[in-house]
């Protein structure tokens, strides 16, 4: 692909509406010199706390480097954890119209503590929960004002309580009847049929899982995994869905669609310094693209070029449209 190419598809006159829970991410940094007098493990010396927005959200800050309206449909809480999720959102200019802000609500919140870029140990808070039935209500009269006006629909599922079967029928019926893109980040754990939709994007885990097989050793190259493709067509027919694509971390990701051999994309990443949110950078930019007219095979190879910018930052980071094109040499 050009770089001429790759600007033509990702075209930012889009509006696209991410569904799914929201996250706080919290980065606390700090060094090690020491291990602790009361227990086995080690002293952090903290030096700087950073915060990015996380799962359903951080999709939607990615996509917002790419397209000029995003929209966000999720659930908060309304103490200070939501209060600087929702800065960080507004700051990149995510539309929060369909953000519920419940009091009732924890708004969860994953921290990491980093020593020398190494993850020392990761404290969630969370409240497994969904929409009551007045904000579901509201959520989905808010889904369809908007569906119009869209050209594509993501569904990030972290099983944390927001999805379930009846309203992903219902997002995805009127999506599709309305002749949008939906593409899905799956949670095996979560037994969603994610029928109908145009690409779901698990990682090779998340595929066998989703798949009942066991997780097998990948093969070099991918096109001879037995294993992975057997899990890849298995996939195609239970989501009945136009597309899978699973990523494969340092093996790039492999396309599968019905009918066709499956296409392997391998990876740029040239260093990997952190891989918080590289799932979620993949489907915010293949889904970008192919709302801007790309093939899924095309879309593939933009969502593989911004993987590995991604993950040579630390932190849950983005890539951003400059970046993307100025990684084609030509």
């Amino acid at each position: 692909m050009t770089r001429a190419r790759a600007a033509q598809l990702l075209n930012p006159d889009r509006r696209i509406l991410v569904i799914g829970e929201m996250m706080l991410d919290e980065f606390i940094w700090g060094k090690v010199s020491r291990i602790s007098p009361e227990a086995p493990v080690p002293v952090v010396e903290v030096q700087r706390q950073t915060f990015n927005a996380g799962g359903a959200a951080n999709v939607a800050r990615n996509l917002r480097e790419f397209v000029e309206q995003v929209h966000l449909l999720s659930l908060a809480g309304t103490g200070q954890d939501a209060e600087i999720l929702g800065g960080l959102l507004g700051a990149r200019g995510v539309n929060l119209d369909g953000v519920i802000f419940d009091p009732t609500y924890t708004t969860i919140r994953k921290t990491r503590i980093v020593a020398r870029n190494q993850q020392v140990v990761r404290v969630d808070r969370e409240m497994r929960r969904g929409f009551t039935d007045p904000q579901r209500e509201r959520v989905l009269a808010h889904f369809e004002a908007l569906l119009p006006s869209l050209d594509a629909v993501v569904i990030e599922d972290y099983d944390k309580g927001l999805l379930d079967q009846a309203l992903v029928d219902a997002l995805v019926t009127g999506a599709r009847t309305a002749g949008k893109i939906v593409t899905v980040d799956p949670k095996p754990s979560n037994p969603i049929h994610w029928h109908d939709v145009t690409c779901v994007t698990p990682n090779r885990g998340e595929a066998f899982a989703a798949a009942g097989r066991k997780l097998s050793d990948p093969v070099d190259p991918p096109s001879e995994d037995i294993a992975l493709l057997e899990v890849g067509a298995a996939l195609l027919g239970k989501w009945r869905c136009d597309h899978v694509l699973v990523t494969l971390s340092e093996q790039g990701m492999m396309l599968f669609d019905p009918g066709q051999a499956p296409h392997h994309i391998p990876t740029r990443a040239q260093e990997v310094v952190d891989v918080s949110g590289a799932g979620d950078t993949v489907l915010a930019v293949f889904t970008a693209a192919l709302a801007g007219g790309a093939s899924p095979v095309e879309a593939a190879e933009l969502a593989n070029h911004a993987s590995g910018i991604v993950v040579a930052k630390a932190g849950t980071a983005v890539a951003t449209r400059d970046e993307v094109l100025g990684s084609f040499t030509a």
